[in-house]
């Protein structure tokens, strides 16, 4: 009896349909509207980041040059201590540009990330109303595709990038 209960369950999961529908969670993030404003800030972000890494630069290169137009005219002690502190403000310049990328990639994330959210929450709203078993992305985060074909008909069912943006108000 058990083994009959266990068979008879296992056959009905597997006449269950399986419906799959996929979405392209970037192309609605480019449609938000709220996405200008924050990719003007991310740019505003990464400007000033720019000017701060402009005069460091700056500041760097003044320092070479004033180090080279002395150098005829110093020891050599105060040669070896001068071209030492100049390896450090190099290597801080260097560190300074790996913080930069950083702080951009943690602010985009910061501003981004309750949009994607927002669009997560839509799709799993969606997928549950059209009752659909999994939800595909239909390419990966470096822009490949991952559904490579779909039928016509398949994808007026089962594309729910439109009904995720509707779900979202945005139309």
């Amino acid at each position: 009896m058990v083994l009959g209960f266990g068979a008879t369950s296992a056959n009905a999961q597997v006449s269950e349909e399986v419906k799959i529908g996929f979405v392209n969670p970037q192309a609605i993030l480019a449609n938000m509207p709220e996405m200008r404003a924050v990719q003007q800030r991310i740019q505003n972000f990464a400007t000033r980041k720019q000017q701060e890494l402009l005069q460091q630069e700056q500041a760097f290169q003044a320092e070479v040059t004033e180090y080279q137009q002395k150098i005829g005219v110093i020891s050599t002690e105060a040669q070896a201590a001068e071209e030492e502190r100049l390896a450090q403000l190099q290597n801080d310049l260097i560190i300074a540009q790996q913080n930069a990328e950083t702080e951009l990639e943690q602010k985009r994330q910061e501003l981004v990330g309750p949009l994607l959210e927002q669009i997560g929450s839509a799709i799993n709203a969606v997928a549950e109303r059209m009752e659909l078993t999994y939800v595909l992305n239909t390419t990966t985060s470096t822009g490949d595709l991952v559904i490579l074909y779909a039928s016509e008909e398949y994808s007026s069912r089962y594309n729910i990038t439109e009904a995720v943006m509707e779900e979202l108000g945005m139309f």
